[in-house]
């Protein structure tokens, strides 16, 4: 069973930065391909990033490309959203995920989730 707890969310201008964190508990870290997915009010849940177990791969939706960058320190547990350039149309709940070894841009293929931090982007 791995848990995992988001935190870094808040309120930033247009233009701004924030980085998410998502600490890891449990089996191996390192055994888990990781992703961040990101709902809006009324909107389905989408994917934005995700990364391989060592970290060597990365893939990004086309939204966020260039301006988002995903990364994981497995001696930390812990995997990074750090998002750039911020838009108003980013603002949504922020969902990191867990599966076991290779990556996915679909969410019902992730087994773990974290409860959500909130990233609200003014205009």
């Amino acid at each position: 069973q791995v848990q995992l707890v988001e935190s870094g969310g808040g309120l930033v201008q247009a233009g701004g930065s924030l980085r998410l964190s998502c600490a890891a508990s449990g089996p191996t870290f390192s055994n888990y391909a990781m992703g961040w997915f990101r709902q809006a009010p009324g909107k389905e849940r989408e994917f934005v990033a995700t990364i391989s177990r060592i970290g060597r791969g990365t893939y990004y939706a086309d939204s966020v490309k260039g301006r988002f960058t995903i990364s994981r320190d497995n001696a930390k547990n812990t995997v990074y959203l750090q998002m750039n350039s911020l838009k108003p149309e980013d603002t949504a709940v922020y969902y990191c995920a867990a599966r076991p070894v290779t990556v996915s841009y679909y969410s019902p293929d992730y087994d773990y989730w974290g409860q959500g931090t909130q990233v609200t982007v003014s205009s």
